[in-house]
């Protein structure tokens, strides 16, 4: 997969001569005020929250969201919190700007699913059947923190400029293979199908959601919620079980690579908070 990013400014050429302009906006690098780093954006934040947002409405449209309950109440509580963490962090690096086009909506939805999200600009769902794994408001503090920061780092936004890098090697791969017979043409792109997602695109959502689990660590400690319970919310989550993969196909880290992580950073994220004017 190094190769493949290794020449950016051919990729970006062909860019322009593969896809039509109307559908991809190249906007090279941004910098974030969360990690410092500055990450790959060929969809700008405008194109990807409007969509977000419509997605958003028609989600809620077509399921029944909770309103009027001491849960949904929680949710928003956690959810203003973690938000204001966000902004608090984001000013404390000169940056408050950064969160001007967020649209914060926090909605609890009834579902059995165990699972909770938030998409690029602001928009949460907690679904109520994550709520008996949560167990407290510290515990969903620490899924909508985590949630939360996979927006704020633009996750989304990378996922989506990786589908087009990966979607022009596949053109490329069927340009420079051509002029071969339909087997080795089928035999090139099989390779490269799983060459790019064993080694590119699982490696890069699994790195999503370490950077998250740091992140929403930081900003649950911001928020004023105990670091440490997150420890104990993962390992709830490790008890329900899961797809036994192995953590190279995943696109998750293990939940024993997860909790000896957090660990590690609880520290860091009181150390956080404390610069930030906050003891948690």
């Amino acid at each position: 997969m190094k190769r493949f990013f290794s020449k950016p400014l051919f990729l970006i050429i062909l860019a322009f001569i593969l896809i039509p302009s109307s559908s991809i906006v190249i906007t090279a690098c941004v910098s974030n005020p969360y990690t410092g780093k500055s990450t790959m954006a060929f969809v700008d934040n405008d194109t990807l929250f409007a969509s977000s947002f419509t997605q958003y409405k028609q989600f809620l449209n077509e399921n029944t969201v909770v309103t009027g309950t001491a849960e949904a109440a929680m949710v928003t509580r956690v959810g203003n919190r973690i938000r204001m963490a966000a902004e608090k962090w984001a000013a404390s690096e000169g940056q408050s700007h950064y969160l001007d086009k967020y649209q914060w909506e926090y909605t609890l939805v009834r579902s059995n699913e165990v699972n909770a999200w938030c998409m690029p600009g602001g928009k949460i769902v907690v679904y109520t059947g994550i709520l008996p794994v949560t167990g407290d408001e510290t515990g969903l503090a620490v899924v909508m923190g985590h949630e939360v920061a996979h927006a704020l780092l633009n996750h989304g936004q990378q996922r989506v400029s990786a589908s087009v890098l990966q979607e022009l090697g596949a053109s490329g791969i069927s340009i420079f293979t051509g002029n071969q017979s339909k087997e080795s043409q089928a035999l090139a792109m099989t390779i490269y199908g799983a060459g790019s997602t064993v080694f590119g695109t699982l490696p890069f959502s699994r790195n999503h959601e370490s950077e998250a689990d740091r992140i929403g660590l930081y900003l649950l400690a911001i928020a004023g919620y105990n670091p440490e319970m997150s420890v104990n919310f993962w390992e709830r989550m490790a008890a329900l079980g899961g797809s036994g993969s192995p953590e190279f196909l995943s696109t998750h880290p293990s939940n024993t690579t997860r909790i000896s992580d957090l660990k590690k950073w609880v520290p860091e994220a009181r150390d956080k908070a404390v610069k930030i004017g906050i003891i948690p």
